[in-house]
């Protein structure tokens, strides 16, 4: 009992700021029975509110595709990030107030603070491998403002090993010509008295072609070569991948290393899947669509099938061109799908064809999602 009276006692005190003073002076005078069932009431509420917070936060943490991620034994001085990926699901706005940190080994950033329905955003977390040695984690909370306060949590660990170092710290293809390929090479060195050995090297993408050095050993160190190709026949888009070292170190049997790169084509156009959400029958909406070349031009117009997609011409030459791009819902509904043709003075098929969906319907609105907030 003496365990029970004091969190009686606590929860008094706690809903001091809930009693009017009409309230209080029936306290004064009421009879014990009437204090107790007053008592027992507030307790049950006070009981129900972490509970009413907790799903608070969910309609936030329904957004992230994953709210933790191991890095796993990374080298010193190596580039090492993840990306989390979270997408506005609602029909209201979406704001970003920003994301702090735990811990100093772990840096991040929101890469959008506004999200329309249907739009994404990335939390980027940085793990800081040139200050930081051993095992390490962090928490990053995200808040949000709109449309209700919350604060999502994601979690990041991993082992940063302070005697494998890469130079640099990551293959960098930078831009690479349509066809052409490309071709980088990473020092990696084990400094240690016993003799070190990478005994593969994997990678899940199949543009890859890696040859790795002899070793070389000394009293303290082995170090190889390693060299990455890109193949000519990889496509136009940005290369994200890794490369994992298989090593006979049972410490570390496996550490990544990050690979990035753009391979670029005369004519890109990005995003080439326009995703426009949620669109109310007879309302339109306008997204941007980015041309790129690798010389000046024009934009004479795009068409799709019926004429739902439309978009001014620019006659202004450039190698870039921000084109917005407008979709009239009318009388449609449910799912749409229509591919976009750009036309240009750069010839017939210059440009790829850009992707558009919509879902024509009257969206949901959070507050549905929400009702535990109120």
């Amino acid at each position: 009992m003496p365990l029970v009276l004091s969190s009686l006692s606590a929860r008094r005190f706690r809903m001091a700021a809930l009693v009017t003073p009409g309230i209080a002076s029936m306290l004064a005078t009421g009879s014990a029975a009437f204090q107790k069932t007053l008592f027992a009431a507030v307790a049950l509420t006070l009981a129900i509110a972490p509970v009413n917070a907790a799903v608070a936060q969910e309609w936030a943490t329904k957004m992230f595709s994953a709210t933790s991620h191991n890095f796993g034994t990374v080298a010193k001085g190596s580039k090492t990030e993840y990306r989390f990926v979270f997408r506005n699901i609602y029909k209201e706005e979406l704001h970003v107030v920003g994301v702090r940190t735990s811990c100093g080994c772990t840096s991040p950033e929101v890469t959008v603070r506004n999200l329309k329905t249907h739009e994404t955003g990335e939390v980027v977390a940085k793990f800081n491998t040139r200050t930081f040695l051993g095992q390490h984690g962090a928490t990053l909370t995200v808040t949000f403002d709109k449309p209700y306060y919350a604060e999502v949590q994601l979690r990041v660990a991993g082992n940063i090993r302070g005697d494998v170092t890469f130079e640099p710290a990551f293959v960098d293809l930078g831009n690479v010509d349509l066809g052409k390929g490309a071709e980088r090479s990473v020092r990696v060195t084990h400094v240690g008295s016993t003799p070190w050995e990478i005994k593969d090297v994997r990678s899940a993408n199949a543009n890859f072609e890696v040859s790795l050095s002899k070793p070389t050993h000394s009293s303290n160190q082995s170090a190889y070569d390693l060299t990455v190709r890109l193949k000519p026949e990889a496509a136009a888009g940005y290369v994200n991948g890794q490369l994992i070292l298989v090593t006979d170190d049972p410490r570390a049997a496996q550490i990544p290393m990050d690979v990035e790169g753009r391979v670029v084509a005369e004519v890109t156009v990005s995003p080439q899947l326009l995703a426009l959400g949620t669109v109310e029958p007879g309302a339109s909406v306008t997204k941007n669509i980015v041309v790129r070349a690798n010389r000046p031009f024009c934009v004479t117009g795009v068409s799709c099938s019926d004429g739902c997609l439309t978009c001014e011409p620019k006659t202004t030459a450039a190698t870039v061109h921000i084109l917005p791009v407008t979709f009239a819902a009318g009388s449609m509904s449910g799912k749409v799908e229509r591919q976009l043709k750009i036309s240009t003075d750069l010839g017939e098929g210059a440009v790829p064809a850009v992707t558009v969906q919509a879902t024509v319907e009257q969206p949901a609105d959070v507050v549905g999602q929400s009702a535990s907030l109120q």
